[in-house]
């Protein structure tokens, strides 16, 4: 288990915990929260052995192998599948010392290596690898991609593989969900469920917490408080705490005024003296409760729209895509990745957008927003329609050199919505309004945190008082409070939102209907998001069956026996396949007859000699069985979509 016993940790001169004590068992799953600045990131380091306690005690077993996802951003050409077997330590050693055994020549060696390579899982490090890819949003056509041809959030994605592909007994998670959509959401979420090690994530998404976590430790003015149960049991036990505080302190500050008073009033009596005298004591014995002070959650709100035009916008057999790229020969036609698209967005419509990866839902929201051109058919913009543009990447909208001011006076220059003010003094102001305050208005955005950049690019969206919002995933970098603002702000909007966010607790309290986008198309999703969750999940199954029967196909095509290949159904002799998989069933037969013995030719082997060759043997039979049994299994799915069909 993990223990500390009154831990004082300091970053510089700041104190960020403060005698402070708890017990994490083996194999919990704990959120751990608190406002940033609280010292979340600062207790991860001391997990990680980054920083070491300045007092008290801390213990973690010392044999935990542990994994979390490294901040930096990855640079290498290694393909996206290597990069992520690296991230097996186990593997990774296991092989170095197979090269070490074979290079030395001692079979005993070899043998003890080779048995570990065996245990270390070598035989499916490549499925294991690309299974954590793909769940996590990638193409099939992107596992053996370059590192660097990918995107920063996208090597960041690599990264949480690589941690995911790591044995460990302790999982640290920072912020897990920043670049994921849902349905990579929804695929982490039952990985960690699986996870057998003990898990401590921080996150600002609590549907993920209460989904993920068992146990919350809150950190809160340098204290851990330990809560059994999952972030809405901790708010609600939190409440409650709160309560109960604020009322013992009120009692207490009543009896202190009572005592104060007599003492005042019968000091200087000597009758009284020997009662005011034992008053004092007892004020001076009382521990001293402190008030709750709340803390000053921001918030701001959307001003009502000059006009709502209805309909917002009507689309009209439109296709939505990208154009081909500058350097694309001539004649090369444009990306069409949702089409034929006939919709009307009419005032007050709460929207949400829903899809898997790479559907199209930024695509569709980022040709409303005018950021692409639709590809074909029509958009309609209805009369006076002012649009509120939150870009999934805030630096689409945002230069990095600029500051906020500068930001707003471009804006004001662009022409001032009604009720705004383009003076500095008052850009300033509403600068403030979002906590960019003294100098930070002066700041280069791009030195800022991902969570200021989010606020401004709010600040810039509630000044221009938009009737139609487009937010693409806002609340990426957004803490918990700052989660809860936008929700109470979008609720009071009274324009049209359009909504695609991996947040569910902000879809659930802000849309009241959803799109959604798939299979080049956009079509009403009747459920809710349980339904789209199982749909998800449905969807990411039919993927995996597809990837793996196309797997095997191009694999048993250059094999012995035919691998059943993409035919006509007329073509397929279903004789001939069954005859393959009875010679299959004979080869395996005599696989697994040879393992056997060889296993138990192992256990008597004396010379090491005898031993290293006894495992190379193994090895090979392992690799060959495994080969066999997805062989039996292709043709064995291929022969029942056949019958089925032919039914």
């Amino acid at each position: 288990m993990i223990t500390l016993k009154n831990v004082t940790l300091r970053r510089s001169a700041k104190v960020l915990l403060d005698s402070a004590s708890v017990t994490l068992n083996p194999g919990e799953k704990v959120g751990l929260v608190g406002r940033n600045g609280a010292g979340k990131s600062t207790l991860f380091a001391l997990f990680n052995g980054a920083l070491h306690e300045d007092a008290g005690d801390f213990f973690m077993p010392a044999q935990w192998r542990m994994a979390q996802v490294a901040q930096e951003m990855p640079e290498t050409d290694q393909s996206a599948t290597d990069f992520v077997i690296a991230g097996d330590t186990a593997l990774i050693a296991a092989e170095a010392e197979v090269r070490a055994a074979e290079a030395s020549n001692d079979g005993e060696r070899m043998a003890h290596a080779y048995t570990a390579l065996h245990d270390a899982g070598a035989h499916d490090a490549q499925a294991r690898a690309q299974a954590l890819i793909l769940g996590l949003g990638f193409k099939t056509t992107e596992v053996d991609r370059p590192v660097n041809s990918f995107s920063g959030g996208w090597r960041m994605r690599l990264q949480l593989a690589r941690a995911l592909m790591c044995p460990s007994d302790l999982l640290l998670l920072d912020e897990p969900t920043n670049h994921l959509d849902l349905d990579a959401l929804v695929w982490l979420e039952t990985w960690l469920k699986r996870y057998e090690g003990t898990l401590i994530v921080i996150s600002h998404d609590r549907e993920f917490l209460d989904a993920v976590t068992s146990v919350t430790l809150h950190i809160e003015n340098g204290k851990l408080t330990r809560y059994g149960g999952n972030y809405s049991a901790f708010e609600e036990l939190r409440a409650q705490q709160l309560e109960l505080q604020q009322c013992a302190y009120e009692r207490q500050q009543e009896k202190i005024a009572h005592l104060t008073k007599f003492i005042t009033r019968f000091k200087a009596k000597a009758t009284k003296a020997r009662q005011a005298q034992s008053r004092v004591k007892a004020l001076e014995r009382m521990e001293k409760l402190a008030p709750v002070l709340a803390s000053a959650d921001f918030t701001f709100e959307f001003g009502e729209p000059a006009n709502l035009p209805n309909p917002m916008l009507a689309m009209n057999e439109a296709s939505f895509g990208y154009p081909p790229p500058p350097d694309a020969p001539a004649g090369t036609p444009p990306t069409v990745i949702v089409r034929n698209v006939s919709k009307s967005v009419t005032a007050g419509q709460r929207i949400g957008i829903l899809g898997a990866n790479g559907q199209g839902k930024s695509t569709l929201v980022k040709t409303i927003a005018r950021v692409l051109a639709p590809l074909g058919g029509t958009v309609t913009e209805g009369k006076g329609l002012n649009i509120g543009y939150f870009a999934q990447q805030e630096l689409d909208v945002l230069e990095p050199l600029d500051t906020p001011l500068e930001h707003m006076v471009r804006l004001a220059k662009n022409g001032l919505p009604a009720g705004q003010s383009g003076r500095e003094q008052d850009l300033r102001t509403f600068l403030g309004s979002f906590n960019f305050v003294g100098d930070m208005v002066k700041q280069p955005v791009g030195t800022m945190s991902g969570g200021e950049k989010a606020r401004l690019v709010l600040c810039m969206i509630v000044w221009q008082r938009p009737n139609l919002l487009l937010l693409d995933e806002p609340t990426n970098h957004l803490d918990l409070a700052t989660r809860e603002a936008l929700s109470v702000a979008l609720n009071e909007f009274e324009g049209t939102v359009m909504l695609v966010s991996h947040d569910r607790s902000l879809l659930r309290s802000v849309c009241d209907e959803f799109w959604l986008v798939s299979r080049g198309g956009v079509a009403p999703f009747d459920g809710d998001l349980d339904d789209y969750q199982q749909y998800l999940l449905d969807e990411a199954k039919r993927v995996r069956e597809e990837v793996r029967a196309s797997t095997r196909s191009a694999r048993e095509a250059a094999e012995p026996i035919p691998a059943p290949q993409t035919a006509r159904r007329p073509a397929v002799n279903v004789k001939a396949l069954k005859r393959d998989l009875g010679k299959l069933e004979q080869r395996m037969l005599e696989l697994q007859t040879r393992k056997h013995a060889l296993e138990a030719s192992l256990s008597a082997a004396t010379s090491p000699q005898e031993i290293g060759t006894i495992g190379t043997d193994l090895q090979q039979l392992d690799a060959e069985l495994a080969e066999n049994e997805d062989r039996w299994l292709a043709i064995s799915e291929q022969i029942e979509t056949e019958e089925n069909g032919t039914a």
